[in-house]
């Protein structure tokens, strides 16, 4: 056996779980998650105007963009451990003050950099930041809700979340990209108000109680293979997604001129149609996981669908109109929509000493593992061409997701409250 039953009960210890889907824990984790997303898609949406701005131009802008991009794909991934272990050890409210806290101040201070540098660095500190939110509010929201709502809480976070790429795009077209920095700090610092009315985990307090447990030890996820199995297959489901996300919505602008698309693409728009979708999807995936009483059976349909829409984006993009390329785009929103699912089957996967570690560093080493997508699309382009690179590149992540899908236990109605052994 691979779990220890706690000995406490959670309702115990602490205040008794929500009955009700749109509890204080879910509507402030969903708004939390809605500046994350907003702050995390932001440097795709103004990559050019931010670095045309510090004298970056012509064939820098991709180099220099994946470059800005993976700084703070490289403080998710250091910011993921660092407050997943947190999350464990001090508690799942701690990260959500903590996390939004520190990308806050560093994403207003994006507003003011003068030097490729600086902002390169800034972001880096906003990725660290940035780690937490997510896993966070995911952690606290399933051990709260009750089994039977446990996938429309998370649902919830998701779906609201993701649309804060919607809003930031509205923002950036709207507003300078400095002030478009300077309203997404604004808004977590807002935030931080609404979190004082959140009340800790019930498992958590149990588990503060609970005799000799080791809680939040990171390198426990390595000592068993069946334990790492899981972790790792829960980490690559989602590579796809961001694939999807960082290559070929990221760099729409590029790719429409390479596949003769009628007119000029923009990469706001580009995000705001992929999210747009993405908010669709998680809802769709969400309740149909629900419907159906099953979490990898919706993770598979949704593969097979994006791995579909990115072939469609390639055939059906050649000699598109803009409006139609765009509209692919948001295809590919709709079939990411599985990364409701994927952040809730991460955290059933694991017990209670170690969820909020799970929980958030599976997110953050999907998007660490951005760095690592766009620069093979990097070291490919040059001798294959954007086009061959990207489609290279995508077919070795699906094949992979595919079989840690496939390996994965279901977790669908899984009772939370229980430990795991060292």
């Amino acid at each position: 056996m691979w779990v220890l039953p706690m000995e406490a009960s959670s309702q115990n210890v602490a205040a008794p779980a929500a009955r009700n889907v749109l509890s204080a824990a879910v509507v402030v984790a969903a708004l939390g998650y809605f500046v994350d997303i907003y702050d995390l898609i932001l440097v795709s949406i103004v990559r050019k105007p931010s670095l045309t701005a510090l004298g970056v131009a012509g064939d820098a802008l991709v180099s220099q963009g994946f470059s800005v991009l993976n700084w703070q794909m490289v403080g998710m991934l250091l910011g993921g451990i660092l407050f997943g272990v947190l999350g464990d050890r001090r508690g799942r409210l701690h990260i959500l003050f903590g996390s939004i806290t520190l990308y806050s101040l560093a994403t207003l201070a994006n507003g003011f950099v003068q030097d490729l540098a600086t902002y390169k660095a800034l972001r880096f500190v906003a990725g660290v930041g940035l780690a937490g939110e997510l896993g966070a509010g995911v952690t606290l929201v399933s051990e709260i809700l009750p089994a039977r709502l446990r996938g429309y809480g998370t649902m919830i976070v998701a779906s609201v979340g993701v649309s804060g790429a919607v809003v930031g795009n509205v923002v950036a077209k709207t507003l300078d990209w400095r002030w478009a920095y300077w309203v997404g700090g604004g808004l977590g610092l807002v935030l931080l108000l609404l979190r004082v009315s959140v009340h800790e985990s019930g498992m958590f307090r149990a588990l503060e109680r609970a005799p000799d447990v080791s809680r939040g030890n990171f390198l426990s996820l390595f000592t068993r293979w069946s334990r790492f199995g899981r972790y790792l297959a829960s980490i690559l489901i989602a590579v796809p997604i961001w694939f999807a996300n960082a290559i070929l919505v990221l760099l729409s602008p590029e790719l429409a001129k390479v596949l003769g698309v009628t007119g000029p693409v923009s990469a706001g728009d580009a995000v705001m149609m992929f999210y747009g979708g993405l908010v669709l999807g998680d809802v769709a995936s969400g309740t149909l996981s629900q419907l159906i009483g099953s979490r990898r059976r919706v993770v598979l349909l949704f593969l097979s669908m994006l791995t579909g829409s990115i072939a469609l984006y390639f055939v059906g993009g050649r000699g598109a109109s803009p409006p139609l390329f765009l509209a692919l785009c948001g295809l590919l929103g709709v079939s990411s929509g599985y990364w409701a699912i994927f952040v809730t089957v991460a955290a059933e996967q694991f017990g209670t000493n170690i969820r909020a570690t799970v929980a958030t560093t599976v997110p953050n080493f999907v998007r660490g593992l951005v760095v690592v997508v766009t620069s093979s699309v990097e070291a490919l382009r040059r001798p294959a061409g954007l086009v061959p690179a990207a489609l290279a590149v995508g077919a070795f992540w699906l094949v992979l997701a595919f079989v840690s899908a496939l390996r994965l236990p279901e977790t669908f109605g899984v009772n939370l409250d229980y430990l795991e052994r060292d």
